[in-house]
């Protein structure tokens, strides 16, 4: 993942008072402990609710969480540009569209598309968390969208990559199901069907 996150990781708290309680007591312990710690989304979702807190501040002229827009949320992906760590090919450069480069070149380390994704989707979360009003929220916004869109495509052409996703083949449930595809196969010259790889990854 490209994203660079400024605020260091939450330290997970875990309850080590108490002591003989048997089973019972172990058990309690163990409950609690995991209920303490966050998930890694939760953990990612939080550092990234810092950083963009962080970018709000240091904002100029200092930029409220009531007055964001979706034009401040693109500033924000635009700030990113500078931590990432997926090249993106420039038109005029000889390895535009080629998905494995064979020599380096000067084009930009920019944030992947997928990064950029899935970073919205935490913030979004993380503002309605906040008290945001869902429809107000600036990472919700057409603008947002149009942008991630846009990023994702030129991307694609730049690195010679496809971000489609492909349908996946259910395995079957019964031998009778099984049966079935098999007899299908060798009706079909033996061919196999396989499931398709998936997509590839967002990250350089």
């Amino acid at each position: 993942m490209d994203l660079v996150a400024h605020a260091a990781p939450d330290s997970p708290h875990s309850d080590n008072s108490g002591g003989g309680g048997g089973v019972t007591g172990t058990t309690s312990a163990a409950a609690a402990a995991a209920g303490a710690s966050p998930s890694r989304y939760e953990s990612q979702k939080r550092r990234d609710w810092n950083t963009f807190g962080q970018y709000l501040r240091n904002h100029r002229p200092p930029l409220s969480l009531a007055r964001c827009s979706g034009a401040h949320v693109l500033e924000f992906f635009r700030y990113l540009d500078q931590f990432g760590k997926t090249k993106v090919h420039a038109a005029a450069c000889p390895f535009f569209g080629h998905p494995a480069p064979p020599a380096p070149c000067p084009c930009p380390l920019r944030q992947a598309w997928g990064s950029l994704d899935a970073l919205v989707g935490r913030l979004r979360a993380a503002y309605e968390e906040n008290g945001g009003r869902p429809e107000n929220n600036p990472f919700g916004a057409r603008a947002v969208r149009l942008y991630l869109r846009e990023v994702r495509e030129h991307q694609a052409r730049a690195r010679g990559v496809s971000y489609e996703k492909k349908k996946r083949k259910k395995p079957p449930h019964s031998a009778d199901a099984a049966a079935a595809v098999s007899s299908h196969d060798d009706a079909n010259g033996g061919l196999h069907h396989q499931m398709p790889p998936p997509p590839p990854g967002a990250a350089a």
